[in-house]
């Protein structure tokens, strides 16, 4: 029987300040960088199915809701009151983990014997063994070399820590301290919600509020149909790459085929390039899950600020995924940088919604979520690991109004790390920390700009740096409607030195005392011609320092003259302009070049080649079939696209003959 809507709406108030009070419990106890200052974790209650029924407003880490919490519940047996689940394996969890440093508990909260939901929290660890300082490298190839694996088991049986399991995590982490510290901060924060939900039971009664987890569902549900009603019925198509996979310097394709119901939506992500054999893959297992969702996420809590925030949301979204793509890795490939191909999805589908209703999306956001890490060695030989900042892109223009600078529409959870603090604890100094000039991509509605910061190593004994989800440093962030691209990706050691030389993404790096590092972050896309925008506009950008004057007479056609607008000279700049407002995408030269030998119908084909080949082939043949069209893919530099691509005619040609020769279709 169905609750009345007063019931369900003080119910459902009082569970999400529940939530709020388990998030807060969590960031002001915890011990790592990651989690009280980043906020890289999330917690939430979950219903006796083990789906989330209430979340916490003030964790903007929404997506994280669309997670399989069952299989590792299930994996567990006999659960008793005051056991806790510990689970980091992104396989043996089928999902709930996406990558070894985060790490998730589990406690089950009792009424009279009974089950009647489950507390959850996770956070990033900042070191979980592996190869590497912080457990993430773009080049493993195996979660092997990733870290520990822990399958869902108990931390905690019957209120009784389990002691050998915290021995064989201290001996495996390179922080042991502080990731016991965390996991204490996350079991006192969920025995919390454990004695807050009694106080709930205890007041309406457990029959009461195990009804209101249903029905808090069914009313997400039917809200959350009503938003995506908001996309039109039809077929959309769209792609996007990465810039490489590390191990070589091939762009990796995400495709993505949107089709639209009546507020039902179908991700098929058939197409997508086959998985690396790096850390770019993704463990879905096949289902739909956060990573594959989290666009659409935004969108519902964007038009429907109130909706509840819960499993609802997503039973109109379908995901049909390709078995052995990079959004379907098995077992035992690496998974620690999970999260970049998910970005370009991201992407895929603001570029399908934009085709439908262009008024519900931007252009695409900057697209790089790098997060700096500093590993160095204390006096007394440990090693201390932390995170830097995690620098953010500009977010994409809209139709009307201009990208959000410094911070993109992706993951709005993570916060930056005071300088003070930077420069206190760890052998680093902050020359600049600033927004990226000219970053955002040039239209009458400006793309937000990018983060910029500079540091200095000064410890006498250096250190290693490590910057993950460096992406566009190729492949720009589009702009849409006569819009311009954002400017790419740059990481950069010692700038303006004899020694100057890019970082790879994702891949440890050792400094000295003295050296530098500057990343500047892209921009998200222009819409709109840029020779339509009010000058008035371009003389505020100018003054404030996101544009320079040189880009705002070349992209604007705007004469900046002592800071203020000349407006006869603007007005021959723009009179000698042909207009480029148009309703489609702008890609940037590089894939613009790309895809002249590299177009969709020859992907389409060599993809299903591949996929009909043995798994353990794919990356090979991939490889050799690219390197016979661009032998300028073998030298080991990332190349520009555009200077690669120097006789399209005759690399379509290669391509062709490449694909006969290694990949021959199979004959009837």
């Amino acid at each position: 029987m169905k609750l009345d809507p007063v019931t369900i709406e003080v119910i459902s108030r009082k569970l999400i300040a529940i939530t709020d009070e388990i998030y807060f419990t969590v960031q002001r106890t915890a011990r790592s960088s990651y989690v009280n200052e980043v906020a890289d974790f999330a917690v939430a209650m979950l219903d006796v199915n083990g789906d989330v029924f209430a979340y916490p407003p003030s964790a903007s880490f929404n997506f994280l809701i669309d997670t399989n919490f069952k299989s590792t519940i299930d994996a567990v047996p006999d659960l008793r009151p005051g056991d806790v689940i510990i689970t980091n394996d992104p396989y043996a969890s089928e999902g709930l983990s996406t990558h070894l440093p985060d790490v998730h508990l589990i406690q089950p909260y009792f009424h009279d014997g009974e089950i009647i939901g489950y507390g959850w929290s996770f956070i990033h660890s900042l070191d979980f063994g592996g190869a590497v300082p912080g457990s993430v490298s773009a080049t493993s190839h195996e979660i092997y070399q990733e870290g520990l694996r822990i399958p869902p088991m108990k931390l905690v049986k019957g209120g009784a820590m389990n002691e050998e399991l915290l021995a064989l995590i201290r001996l495996n982490t390179r922080v042991p301290d502080i990731t016991i510290a965390d996991f204490k901060a996350m079991m006192g924060a969920l025995e919390t919600g454990n004695r807050r939900y009694a106080d709930i039971i205890a007041r309406f009664g457990a029959p009461t509020v195990l009804q209101a987890q249903t029905d808090l569902l069914d009313y997400t549900a039917a809200r959350g149909r009503a938003v995506l009603r908001r996309i039109p019925d039809g077929v959309y198509e769209f792609w996007d790459y990465l810039d490489d996979d590390v191990v070589t310097n091939i762009p990796l394709r995400v495709r993505l085929r949107m089709e639209v119901k009546d507020g039902e939506v179908l991700l098929d992500l058939t197409g997508t390039d086959p998985e690396t054999r790096s850390a770019f893959n993704v463990p879905s297992l096949g289902r739909r899950m956060y990573w594959l969702s989290f666009r659409l996420t935004g969108i519902l809590t964007t038009y429907d600020p109130d909706i509840p925030r819960n499993a609802g949301l997503y039973r109109s979204i379908a995901v049909r995924n390709q078995p052995g793509s990079v959004f379907d890795a098995r077992p035992p490939v690496a998974v620690g940088m999970r999260h970049s191909a998910p970005y370009r999805l991201f992407d895929c589908v603001t570029g399908a919604v934009l085709q439908a209703n262009p008024s519900l999306m931007s252009a695409a956001m900057g697209g790089s979520m790098a997060t700096f890490r500093f590993t160095e060695q204390n006096e007394d030989g440990s090693l201390r690991v932390e995170v830097v900042e995690p620098l953010r892109s500009g977010m994409g223009a809209f139709e009307g109004r201009d990208g959000v600078d410094g911070r993109d529409n992706s993951i709005n959870n993570m916060r930056n790390r005071p300088i003070e603090l930077i420069e206190m604890e760890q052998g680093l100094r902050v020359l600049r920390y600033d927004i990226n000039p000219d970053s955002g991509g040039p239209g009458k509605w400006r793309g937000g700009v990018g983060q910029l910061l500079v540091v200095e190593l000064t410890g006498e004994a250096g250190g290693d740096i490590q910057i993950s989800g460096l992406e566009r440093s190729r492949m720009a962030p589009w702009g849409f409607a006569g819009g311009k691209p954002g400017a790419l990706v740059r990481a950069i050691i010692n700038e303006g030195r004899p020694d100057e030389r890019p970082v790879s993404k994702g891949v440890p790096v050792r400094l000295g005392r003295g050296d530098t590092v500057t990343l500047r972050m892209p921009g998200g896309g222009g819409v709109g011609d840029p020779f339509e925008r009010d000058p008035a506009a371009v003389e505020t950008d100018v003054r404030r320092g996101f544009v320079t004057a040189e880009a705002a007479m070349r992209e604007y056609g705007v004469a900046i003259v002592d800071g203020r607008v000349d407006e006869a000279a603007t007005a021959v700049l723009r009179a000698a302009a042909p207009s480029e407002r148009n309703d489609v995408f702008s890609f940037g030269t590089q894939r613009d070049a790309w895809e002249q030998v590299f177009g969709d119908e020859a992907m389409l084909d060599l993809n299903a080649r591949l996929y009909a080949a043995p798994k353990t082939h794919r990356h090979e043949l991939r490889r050799r079939v690219f390197q016979s069209v661009l032998p300028g893919l073998k030298d080991g530099r990332q190349s520009p696209l555009d200077e690669l691509v120097a006789d399209p005619a005759a690399a379509r040609a290669r391509l062709t003959e490449a694909m006969d020769t290694l990949l021959p279709k199979a004959t009837a």
